[in-house]
């Protein structure tokens, strides 16, 4: 009977995962390496953990093409945070329900400082 509910699990467990792969450019379609990318799992339920909340964080950094990939997170919604320098940071919640999944992003330049101070 254990035998029988451990193959009813697995296929479950490994259907509600999600290949992930995060391609960061500029304006220009160039890609940024080496920028910091935070992936926060936000909300969803575990099948294997029987309904408990899962809370997960990946820290990586993009190749030389601008790639961070992720083997394997659970579906659901997750919060990506992108930190470049000589680029604004980049913040957004996607829902991920796919078994792969790629996320396109461009960074903005950064914005000029602004003061109350004139010259």
């Amino acid at each position: 009977m254990l035998a029988l509910l451990a193959s009813i699990a697995l296929p479950l467990a490994a259907s509600d995962q999600t290949k992930l792969q995060i391609v960061v450019t500029n304006q220009n379609g160039k890609p940024v390496d080496n920028a910091s990318v935070i992936v926060k799992f936000v909300q969803g339920r575990s099948v294997t953990k029987f309904g408990a909340k899962i809370r997960t964080e990946w820290d990586l950094k993009t190749n030389q093409e601008g790639v961070a990939k992720i083997p394997s997170i659970p579906q659901g919604k997750i919060l990506i945070q992108i930190i470049a320098k000589n680029y604004q940071t980049f913040g957004e919640t996607y829902a991920v329900q796919e078994e792969e999944k790629t996320i396109e992003i461009k960074l903005n330049p950064p914005q000029p400082q602004y003061t109350a101070h004139p010259k």
